[in-house]
């Protein structure tokens, strides 16, 4: 920890890992720091700084001990008076004429408390302000299986015999099985090797016990309401004005409860016709594949030691697909197309998978962004995802039959666009340009990556390039824009030319006299760095301009 960083933190405010304490009017007390440490270790990690005020303002530490700091006292302090132990990084960081003690700690993988038996975490208020507050027991559960200490999912539940299944629901399996191209082998079973085969049940002394995966997937409905009263699922109907025109809600086993949202979902999804070729091409209001995986996704990811249902709202211009528990750990929105798969609840995801019902590669993410931009619709926004719950919304509404078009000309010919590729299109069909840097922001794999795709799309004669080095960015091609019936709108999205930027300067210069950069930069819609060697290289090839001024003062005036 550096100055910088001191800095850098300071002017990013108070957060969930960042926990500011001032001391200018009394030292902060050993359990009052040992509190928060604590707090951040039961949470995601975090930073303590002692020294800041809460506005970011850093006031410095006075001398604790009369001896000076001693980071290795904090160290061994926070070690002994917290179970179990907890390490952690101190620096002292000097920042202009005073100094601030910095404690990092790192998210602990087993629940912490101080050694007087206080256990507490960290939540962000009603108001948006951090706070370290109790944490009790009847929430243990939901982070053990947030950090994944613990499957629930494959947990036994003593009381319950093999007769909590519910006959019906093995045929419901079998259907899916066979739907979905599950392992086939498994058609083969009995309903007691079955159960046995997907891990559903433990044997004790002969005994099939179920496990939690086995009751959600399987049980008798009144079963699951009384072991796993938080399996609920509603299916919403919700009209212009935001009232409830379908509640239909769900306490059964999965595989009956995931076909008859299917279904319903299935009857209301309409399709247009766009004509490509000789070849007519159903146009959904919604991808049937993309809703499924968002659907499994809430189902199977959802922390079930949490109370609330899972909501699906079928609303007027969007579909939002909300589940108890936020992403899995290690899990943000800047990484969720390249993370690797993270279940919450094991268990539960392998039998999907060996079913049939979610993705074999576990990317099933990237089907759910593909539905929405093969359909020539916006892409799925995460943004509404906290802590407590995930939040998906599909934007439904009017789709660019165009552009759907395009992309299912791309599968006829063999050429398959990929997601990277879909992702960067998609956003020059709506934003017309993109630079290198933004392009690796949106397919979440950085610079390498994004150059690599945006030259297999030039390639392709789908996009091409425009300007030089710094300036350069890129859009869409003629051919591309012609094809979605838009030619005038790449002559917007090219800009204008070196020759066309000259005159229209000349002509403002003979006009008002004098022009500034920015000003250059406001009628080419120019960067700084292209505005300055435009003008630099117009002082050369015409006498009649003149630079004046010096810096910030510099102006261009036309001379004849």
């Amino acid at each position: 920890m550096d100055e910088e960083e001191i800095r850098r933190l300071a002017a990013a405010g108070e957060g969930l890992g960042r926990e500011f304490k001032s001391e200018l009017h009394r030292i902060q007390s050993d359990d009052e720091i040992v509190s928060d440490i604590v707090a951040m270790a039961n949470t995601d990690g975090g930073v303590l700084l002692l020294g800041v005020e809460d506005d970011g303002t850093v006031t410095g530490i006075p001398n604790r001990s009369g001896t000076g700091i001693d980071p290795v006292k904090i160290r061994a302090m926070i070690y002994t008076k917290t179970v179990p132990n907890i390490n952690t990084r101190i620096s002292v960081v000097p920042v202009d004429d005073v100094q601030v003690i910095s404690i990092e700690v790192d998210q602990h993988p087993e629940i912490c408390s101080t050694s007087q038996g206080k256990a507490l975490h960290r939540i962000i208020e009603t108001q948006g302000k951090p706070q370290s507050v109790p944490f009790y027991p009847r929430d243990h559960l939901s982070r053990r299986i947030q950090i994944q200490s613990i499957d629930l999912t494959a947990e036994q539940i003593p009381n319950l015999r093999f007769d909590a299944f519910d006959p019906v629901a093995f045929a419901w399996i079998r259907r899916i099985i066979k739907a979905r191209k599950g392992e086939n082998t498994l058609l083969e079973l009995t309903d007691e090797e079955l159960v046995k085969a997907l891990k559903l049940v433990e044997t004790k002394d002969g005994v099939l016990i179920p496990n939690y995966a086995g009751l959600l997937l399987l049980g008798k409905d009144e079963i699951i309401t009384t072991y796993l009263p938080t399996h609920e699922v509603f299916f919403q109907v919700l009209d212009e004005r935001g009232d409830v025109r379908l509640n239909d809600v769900f306490h059964g086993p999965l595989s009956r409860v995931l076909q008859e949202i299917e279904d319903r979902f299935n009857a209301r999804n309409a399709e247009r016709e766009v004509i490509v070729g000789l070849f007519r091409v159903p146009i959904p209001d919604y991808s049937s594949e993309g809703f499924r995986e968002a659907m499994m996704n809430a189902i199977l990811h959802r922390d079930y030691a949490k109370s609330g249902p899972v909501f699906i709202q079928w609303q007027t211009d969007h579909i939002l697909i909300t589940n108890p528990g936020g992403f899995p750990e290690g899990v943000t929105l800047d990484n969720i197309l390249v993370h690797e798969p993270k279940p919450r609840n094991p268990r539960l995801a392998e039998v999907f998978r060996r079913i049939g019902l979610v993705e074999t590669t576990g990317r099933g993410v990237d089907k759910i962004y593909i539905g929405q931009i093969t359909y020539g619709r916006p892409i799925p926004d995460y943004s509404r995802t906290d802590s407590n719950a995930v939040r998906i919304v599909l934007p439904g509404g009017e789709s660019s039959l165009e552009f759907a078009a395009l992309v299912f000309e791309q599968d006829r010919n063999g050429k398959s666009l990929k997601l990277d590729e879909l992702l960067i299109l998609n956003a020059l069909h709506s934003e017309r340009r993109i630079t290198t840097a933004e392009a690796g922001n949106l397919t979440q794999k950085g610079l390498n990556s994004a150059k690599a795709t945006l030259e297999r799309l030039i390639e392709r004669g789908l996009v091409q390039g425009v300007g030089e080095k710094g300036g350069r960015h890129y859009i869409l091609s003629p051919r591309v824009y012609k094809r979605l019936n838009e030619s005038s709108a790449y002559v917007r999205a090219k800009g204008f030319d070196r020759i066309q930027q000259e005159q229209m300067i000349i002509t403002w210069l003979k006009e008002h006299g004098k022009i500034t950069r920015s000003g250059v930069m406001d009628l080419c819609t120019l960067t700084g760095s292209q505005a300055s060697k435009l003008l630099n290289k117009m002082v050369e090839k015409y006498p009649s301009i003149q630079q004046k001024g010096t810096r910030k003062g510099t102006y261009y005036v036309w001379e004849e």
